[in-house]
């Protein structure tokens, strides 16, 4: 499942949010859903985590995952960047900038 993401910067650089939602991922499909404890992204840099996971449901059903990386500081920020370029280039995703 590919990800809708959001970013958020704040005014002076010094920190930032990721905001990743998952439409009807995988994770949904077997027993698992009590079992997600974060989202890790990994690359040759090494590994980024975050806990804060949380689903949404529709009609009592489990409909897509939240998932909200917080960014620092400015190195957090260009890392992220880094990772997201990475991630996107050998998947096939690009950047769309708001207004686009």
């Amino acid at each position: 499942v590919v990800p809708d993401i959001k970013l958020t910067r704040s005014k002076d650089g010094s920190r930032g949010t990721a905001t990743f939602v998952f439409e009807k991922p995988d994770a949904f499909t077997g027993q698992n859903i009590e079992a997600i404890t974060g989202m890790f992204m990994v690359d040759e840099e090494g590994e980024m985590v975050t806990r804060d996971v949380n689903g949404r449901f529709v009609n009592g059903q489990p409909f897509a995952l939240e998932v909200l990386y917080i960014l620092n500081s400015p190195a957090e920020w260009d890392r992220f960047i880094r990772f997201m370029e990475r991630y996107g280039e050998s998947n096939g995703l690009g950047l769309q900038k708001k207004g686009e």
